[in-house]
């Protein structure tokens, strides 16, 4: 827990405190609070997320079958997180979290200390390459099987430092998946409609705060994340219009408009 700065936002923590979680400071909840400001239905980007992530995990576990999964950029423990919803379904599942802020490292070990089906390893996401060659995750999960690999707000946090394009990233991942694998990705969205002066706001505030850079894409821009890959209905739509448990209390907020998400597979 040393390498906690205190006085810089974590991208876990903020989304912590999104959540109404306990794990941030108050540098994160100024970042929190910002956000607000220019859009007070903002929190709903984090809860929506969340909620998508549940959604697509159930349907790999029960629908599609698939027994592996690499969690990438995992965040703070919270209600529901993946290797819960997916060993419901399969107790067997294996489940590989990975992160590089040392409050999520220290939390997911404790919170997975004597599991043998549930790890996280310190790793940056945005190396796939060295990412794929870690004792942890080369041993923990076996690639020539079908495995999950979950972006869930991710990709818009990358700010190009690696001097790839996120395109260039996944592909780095897709390369690595045997046939019959899933890529679930949720991603900042541009709605470029009425909406987007307000995702511009936020992405001023939440991104650019945090990082210095990062963007909400377009809807072109997050389809070409998936390389290509078969599409799973409805395909790539607003996190909250992606099997949804149930029908729609009411019209999305702007929020809601600004995340979406979607699940592809490998033939």
């Amino acid at each position: 827990m040393s390498d906690v700065d205190p006085t810089k936002p974590s991208i876990a923590r903020v989304f912590d405190a999104f959540l109404g979680g306990k794990d941030n400071y108050e540098v994160d909840r100024e970042v929190v609070r910002g956000v607000r400001k220019a859009a007070p239905e903002a929190a709903d980007l984090a809860v929506e997320n969340r909620a998508f992530l549940i959604r697509a995990c159930r349907f790999l576990a029960a629908e599609a079958g698939i027994t592996q999964y690499l969690d990438c950029g995992s965040g703070l423990p919270t209600a529901e997180n993946t290797h819960q919803v997916v060993q419901r379904i399969d107790p067997d599942a294996r489940v590989v979290y990975v992160d590089n802020d040392p409050l999520v490292l220290a939390h997911g070990r404790a919170l997975l200390e004597g599991s043998r089906t549930a790890v996280v390893v310190a790793a940056d996401i945005f190396e796939p390459e060295k990412l794929l060659r870690n004792e942890v995750v080369t041993s923990h999960l076996d690639w020539s099987k079908p495995i999950a690999l979950l972006q869930l707000g991710t990709l818009h946090h990358y700010n190009g430092e690696h001097l790839r394009t996120r395109r260039d990233i996944m592909r780095g991942y897709l390369d690595a998946l045997a046939p019959g694998s899933y890529v679930a990705i949720s991603h900042f969205l541009d709605p470029e409609d009425e909406y987007s002066a307000t995702a511009r706001k936020m992405e001023d505030m939440f991104l650019h705060s945090m990082m210095g850079s990062g963007t909400f894409s377009t809807r072109a821009e997050l389809q070409d994340l998936f390389n290509g890959l078969e599409m799973v209905d409805p395909g790539l739509v607003r996190c909250a219009d992606w099997r949804p448990d149930g029908p729609r209390a009411g019209e999305l907020n702007a929020a809601q408009r600004c995340i979406a998400g979607g699940v592809a597979h490998r033939p």
